[in-house]
């Protein structure tokens, strides 16, 4: 195994992972988790947001809840220790390993409509994270469009102002920084590898993430 691979890998053990999967920029994937499986997140070059929604798979309707989850904890950002909390009160995850330190919960997905918004007209066409979530949903009966809801931004940094306002600034991560986390039930898990071109959140060139999964038990060998 290389160094690179190594650092990317960290702690637990790659070969008792029971899947691995790089993901463009720009697409989605969706998988459902076990309770206690443990997803891990990698962010492979650096500064790449990585745009998630979590959904019960016993109940669909009931999914990650921003408002809820920030309540919870009384803190806008995402790390070790946060509870992921569902709109019916239910947790659904726990971060239980972080090597950024912040997530954001509440910049959004980028839309052709916020694009145009925030940018100008002319990026209406532009792929975007709506669009992928909407994909991806798509392909399961159990889903409609109403199931869209506010999303974990992990890797990017939106900080707040003293008066209150959404800034989008450069990323806080860095190359095979990651956010590992810990299925409390089980959970359908959505993601958007954001290919946002016109805000610094992913320093203007969308990259690859990494999702790599473990069983609960017999996962935590050591390289």
């Amino acid at each position: 195994m290389s160094a690179s691979r190594l650092t990317i890998c960290g702690e637990r053990n790659i070969a008792n992972a029971i899947y691995e999967k790089t993901i463009p920029a720009g697409e989605g994937w969706m998988y459902d988790l076990l309770e206690g499986q443990v997803l891990r997140i990698v962010d492979v070059e650096g500064n790449q947001a990585v745009d998630t929604l979590f959904y019960s798979s016993e109940d669909p309707a009931d999914r990650y809840s921003a408002i809820r989850t920030v309540t919870k904890q009384q803190n806008l950002y995402l790390t070790t220790g946060s509870v992921l909390v569902a709109e019916s009160g239910r947790e659904l995850l726990e971060i239980t390993a972080d090597t950024c330190g912040r997530h954001d919960t509440i910049g959004g997905a980028c839309s052709a409509q916020s694009n145009t918004v925030r940018y100008s007209h002319d990026t209406l066409p532009m792929h975007n994270c709506r669009d992928t979530f909407m994909l991806m949903l798509s392909g399961r009966s159990e889903y409609t469009k109403q199931d869209l809801a506010p999303n974990v931004n992990f890797f990017m940094n939106v900080p707040v102002t003293p008066e209150g306002r959404l800034t989008f600034a450069d990323g806080v991560s860095g190359p095979g920084r990651y956010v590992e986390l810990t299925a409390l039930a089980p959970v359908t898990v959505l993601i958007s590898n954001c290919p946002q071109l016109n805000n610094p959140c992913n320093a203007y060139n969308p990259t690859p993430a990494q999702v790599i999964i473990w069983d609960a038990e017999g996962g935590e060998g050591h390289v």
